[in-house]
């Protein structure tokens, strides 16, 4: 009886022993998510520490359906190291704590000039993008119309999403869709549980019909096609939905044939999957800080690989100026926020962005968790800590 007591003793030791090298095997994030669960799996409605620890876990929490963003190892670029960027501490320092800051790369004239990082994410640990995906996959539209997987940016989006005809969108084109013309009634509330941003990817849709197509047919219109711009995460859902579509794959397969394992990024990433099993276009690509920033250098230098071009001639000229304003020094191109100065940005809430410069040769990659999803105060100090920066580089210029 007692070698029996002993032996059993002994197992269950060895059992506590082992899950316990296991939890701490798992990263500290992770561990916070499983001691401090979320009610459910929409971030909106996380507290401030939920989605610090989320916002770097939800590439590995295997709860998540995503794909891989595949890399190649063997075209790694590595990004050299140029003089510190003469900007005093107290205004790299001040934006960091202020706007909650986790990652924050600068890149001058393909040298990084600046680098920190916060909230426990590290050079090698991802972050979650949010509507900064929508750029990678308007520049996949581009990629799919010079391969000639989609005509024109003046079809219908109807004919490639057969489930939308008779729906409002029947008669809106490509390029309305990309440019959130489309006239169709939609919010894009962050704090209202009951707005369309919210709900649309927890819909049950109809048998047979992906989720995306089924939310988006049910929306009245607003307005005529073409004539004003609204912001629309539903809309870039339903661009990815045509995408996929067109090019008969997934959406992360054709980002990482087309660029992901071509611009020399260090790392995977990965794509969020919709309640149907594809990408959400709108949101939701996990990668480093830097690798982000490959990315926007990417298309700063014209979108190129092996010296041509993925998209059509003038594509990058035509998606990153404005085709509608969103205010007076503002405007919306392809998926990309414009800038009269003519630098652009990929822009994602809770503080996600790429901000690109050609004047300046300049790309800013910057991942947070503001406390709130979106609101005035937190956009300006990004956007005055990213003139701070064009103003430093300025100076050393002698400009």
């Amino acid at each position: 009886m007692k070698k029996s007591m002993k032996w059993t003793l002994s197992i269950l030791s060895g059992l506590v022993l082992i899950l316990g090298i296991f939890w701490m095997s798992l990263d500290k994030s992770v561990r916070y998510l499983i001691l401090n669960p979320p009610p459910d799996i929409n971030v909106l409605f996380w507290t401030q520490a939920q989605r610090d620890a989320g916002f770097q876990s939800l590439d590995v929490l295997p709860v998540i359906s995503k794909n891989t963003i595949n890399s190649d190892p063997k075209n790694i670029v590595q990004l050299p190291v140029g003089q510190p960027l003469a900007l005093p501490s107290e205004i790299i320092e001040g934006y960091i704590a202020d706007s909650r800051v986790a990652g924050l790369v600068v890149l001058h004239e393909g040298k990084v000039r600046l680098e920190r990082y916060s909230l426990g994410l590290t050079q090698q640990k991802k972050w979650t993008s949010f509507s900064v995906a929508k750029s990678f996959t308007s520049t996949l539209i581009g990629a799919a119309l010079k391969d000639g997987h989609i005509n024109s940016l003046q079809d219908k989006v109807s004919d490639y999403v057969t489930s939308m005809k008779g729906s409002e969108y029947d008669n809106v084109t490509i390029e309305q869709l990309i440019t959130m013309t489309s006239g169709i009634k939609w919010n894009e509330d962050y704090n209202d549980p009951n707005s369309d941003v919210s709900k649309f990817n927890f819909h049950e849709p109809e048998p047979g019909v992906n989720s995306i197509a089924s939310y988006m047919r049910q929306l009245p219109r607003a307005y005529e096609a073409g004539t004003h711009w609204a912001y629309s995460t539903g809309e870039t859902n339903l661009i990815g939905l045509l995408l996929q579509k067109a090019i008969d794959m997934p959406l992360a397969d054709y980002l990482s044939d087309k660029i992901w394992s071509k611009i020399g990024v260090e790392h995977n990433a990965s794509w969020i999957l919709g309640p149907s099993g594809n990408e959400i276009g709108g949101c939701c690509i996990q990668a480093t800080t830097r690798d982000f920033l490959r990315f926007g250098q990417f298309i700063l230098k014209g979108a190129k690989v092996n010296n041509e071009s993925i998209v059509p001639n003038n594509w990058i000229v035509n998606a990153t100026q404005k085709k509608v304003s969103t205010n007076e020094d503002h405007g919306y191109g392809y998926q990309w926020w414009t800038s009269n100065d003519g630098s652009y940005q990929a822009k994602g809430i809770y503080g996600q962005g790429i901000f690109i410069d050609p004047s300046r040769d300049l790309v800013i990659a910057v991942n947070g968790n503001w406390p709130v999803a979106l609101n005035e105060e937190f956009a300006s100090k990004k956007a005055e800590f990213f003139k701070q920066v064009q103003l430093s580089i300025d100076k050393e210029k002698g400009r």
